[in-house]
């Protein structure tokens, strides 16, 4: 067809003459809604993006000597991790004279995989490195799972608040705060699609603080030693 025909035509039908087929001979032309069609290629793209899972390694890092409060704290973290569907990778950081009691950091990997073990599993057993132990924990559930979990909850929270806006006028309030909720957990879900970053940053400069302070208070706890021995 020859191009001020297809062009008429286009007009005609309040159409966009696109080429599709640049290469070809002759070159493929086709009478659409360009607008339309470059929306619904985005909203695909979206929806394609919400179902994509990245494998996520999260890192927790622990003393061997580490207090009971603070494990608690750090065995929700790997909790949370886990049921998001990431892996895990635990790190036991020896200073001083830690590192002649390497069965003290082994101790603890085991009881930290013990105390997961209905989430996850020990990924890659744990071995000496350097000055540090290692552990990988990998989750039982699938990081595409966790999301449609997480999904379907959000939708069913959802469905429950629309039901709750039916009834009195009074639930306005808590209407605006389910309604934050929501969309905070929407942000969050989209992050994660997206390649979510790892949150303990805070965390792990906490912890470097409580390791420098550690070598400080080992180094000056040597010359007395050694004057003892003298």
């Amino acid at each position: 067809m020859p191009l001020a025909k297809a062009l008429e035509l286009a007009q005609e039908y309040d159409l966009d003459l696109v080429e599709v087929a640049a290469t070809a001979r002759p070159p493929v032309c086709k009478l659409m809604d360009y607008g339309k069609f470059k929306y619904e290629s985005a909203m695909k793209a979206r929806e394609a993006r919400k179902n994509q899972a990245h494998t996520v390694i999260k890192e927790m890092k622990l003393r061997p000597k580490i207090d009971p409060h603070d494990y608690d704290t750090k065995k929700g973290h790997v909790v949370r991790f886990l049921k998001q569907g990431d892996k895990v990778k635990i790190t036991i950081m020896f200073r001083g004279r830690e590192q002649s009691r390497p069965e003290l950091g082994f101790r603890l990997l085991q009881r930290l995989a013990n105390d997961v073990q209905d989430l996850g599993f020990v990924e890659s057993s744990a071995k000496q490195d350097g000055r540090n132990m290692i552990m990988v924990l990998g989750p039982h559930k699938k990081k595409t799972e966790a999301m449609a979990e997480a999904r379907a909850a959000q939708d069913a929270r959802k469905a429950e608040r629309q039901g709750r806006n039916a009834g009195p006028a009074d639930a306005d309030g808590d209407s605006a705060a389910d309604d934050a909720a929501l969309e905070a957990e929407n942000a969050a879900l989209e992050a994660e699609a997206d390649g979510a970053e790892d949150d303990e940053d805070a965390d792990d400069d906490a912890t470097h603080d409580e390791v420098e302070a550690g070598d400080t208070a080992a180094d000056a706890e040597q010359p007395a030693e050694v004057a003892q021995d003298a």
